[in-house]
């Protein structure tokens, strides 16, 4: 069989084996991964990609080995979940750094952490002064969450004692070009009542790329050329 047609099989039966597995897993965007996550994920990667290129490897035994790494992770994701006495161990625990405005030094110490690591980290949360934050933890994933002083919070409408309305996710009446019926009938709409609201702007379905509908009644429209306007937002909650 020739060199390249075997490349090809090993490397879709590694694709369909990652894909499976992956899956059993579970998500977790990139700035969750813990370290430990991102090596256990490049370890599982570079088998694969032996299986795939790697002539020299077989095949079975690669699979045994990608196999049995991936049920490694997905049972201490379990134990993870399981215990918290045994997830703190897997994934590590958070550590305040910054506590009550004052810098803590032996714990930077101890994470192999230097002030300019922490400075930039607050420069990445939009905190340049330090004399801004109260309380600075750096999470098992490496990202620093701050809780800034309260005379440097930005000012809410519950801070002034003003009451607001609801605002939920806007629902999706058209994507590609194409009405979605399902969130339609959720929201107990009709086509016609969407057609309707197009041609109050002078708009066929055919011309419009995007359309959503807020929790405050108000239909947004964007159009599939519309590098000369600017998308279109039409209150219809009293329509």
């Amino acid at each position: 069989m020739p060199q390249a047609v075997i490349i090809f099989l090993r490397s879709t039966f590694a694709f369909v084996t990652l894909l499976a597995l992956t899956r059993l897993i579970g998500k977790k965007q990139v700035s969750q991964l813990t370290f430990f996550d991102y090596v256990n994920g490049i370890t599982i990667g570079s088998i694969a990609a032996g299986i795939s290129i790697d002539l020299s490897v077989e095949t079975i035994p690669s699979w045994v080995g990608l196999s049995t790494w991936t049920f490694w992770v997905v049972l201490l994701g379990v134990i993870d979940l399981k215990s918290r006495k045994w997830g703190r161990f897997i994934d590590g625990e958070p550590t305040v750094v910054i506590q009550n405005g004052k810098i803590l030094e032996s714990k930077l110490e101890q994470l192999n952490y230097n002030i300019d690591d922490l400075r930039t980290q607050l420069r990445m949360q939009g905190v340049f002064s330090i004399a801004e934050v109260e309380f600075a933890i750096l999470e098992s994933n490496g990202e620093l969450s701050v809780l800034k002083k309260s005379q440097h919070l930005p000012l809410t409408p519950a801070d002034m004692g003003i009451s607001t309305n609801y605002k939920g996710i806007a629902v999706e009446l058209i994507m590609d070009g194409k009405i979605i019926d399902d969130n339609l009938v959720q929201l107990r709409l009709s086509r016609e009542w969407l057609l309707k609201q197009l041609a109050a702007r002078e708009h066929k379905l055919e011309e419009v790329f995007y359309a959503e509908l807020d929790t405050s009644g108000s239909l947004y429209i964007d159009l599939w050329d519309d590098l000369d306007e600017l998308p279109q937002v039409l209150d219809v909650s009293d329509q």
